[in-house]
């Protein structure tokens, strides 16, 4: 019989195979201490690195691997729709592969999840990026916080908790990843928010370019705007 898994950890994986093995150990640096069974399920976007192979060798020599391997590239929002329904804990932990999370944050997130929330999201506050990429990210959050409403202060951070069931209910298209807090509010989630580290990336090169995530993310958020504001909200003040 498989044990039963309480944390489970959501890991989308694009050319990232030199970064792979050292994230693995810090994963269970992280999590082992905690004591609570848990997974880790990477998601292989198509990669064209070896990737996929070195995942393959964690999963052979550790129980708590799992993953998944899309036939080819299908971006971010899908990695994560994948990772969501294969999840067997009551409790998802979403992070990037690239090494500029820290899991050494998510005792602390976990713990303020367990004080009543249904979301905890990453706040990067001392970014490692480039002055480019960390401008068109506070352009980026400025705008969406005006077309979508007030969610959370860095929206594109990955490391977030979140309740499985709730998560695994959120209309999930291409782009959607980065509005993963507004959908959450949508179906009525308790979000809170905390600091959390952020480094400099060590291997392999971004996936998003600054015009190229400015043009996806303006159709994006059209597309959640709708659904903002044609959400449907009702109390049944009687029955029978």
């Amino acid at each position: 019989m498989t044990p039963p898994v309480e944390l489970s950890l959501v890991v989308p994986v694009y050319n990232e195979e030199a970064n792979l093995p050292v994230l693995f150990g810090e994963i269970r640096a992280a999590v082992e201490p905690l004591r609570r069974p848990w997974e880790v399920i990477f998601v292989d976007d198509g990669s064209t690195d070896a990737s996929l192979a070195v995942i393959k060798s964690l999963a052979a020599g550790h129980d708590s691997v799992r993953y998944l391997s899309f036939a080819a590239n299908r971006g971010q929002s899908a990695a994560f729709k994948a990772g969501f329904e294969a999840a067997r804990g009551g409790i998802i932990i979403t992070m990037d592969a690239d090494l500029q999370n820290d899991p050494a944050d998510i005792p602390r997130l976990l713990a303020a999840y367990g004080a009543g929330a249904d979301m905890v999201c990453g706040w990067r506050a001392k970014r490692k990026d480039s002055f480019m990429k960390r401008i068109a990210s506070k352009v980026g959050n400025a705008v969406r916080t005006a077309m979508t409403g007030r969610t959370v202060t860095d929206t594109g951070c990955s490391l977030k908790v979140m309740r499985a069931d709730m998560a695994r209910r959120l209309p999930m298209f291409g782009g959607m990843h980065r509005f993963l807090p507004t959908l959450m509010q949508l179906e009525g989630a308790r979000i809170v928010e905390m600091k959390v580290n952020h480094r400099p990336r060590r291997h392999g090169v971004s996936k998003y370019g600054t015009l190229d995530r400015a043009i996806a993310g303006g159709y994006d958020l059209i597309a959640v705007r709708w659904m903002r504001t044609r959400h449907i909200e009702y109390t049944i003040k009687d029955q029978s």
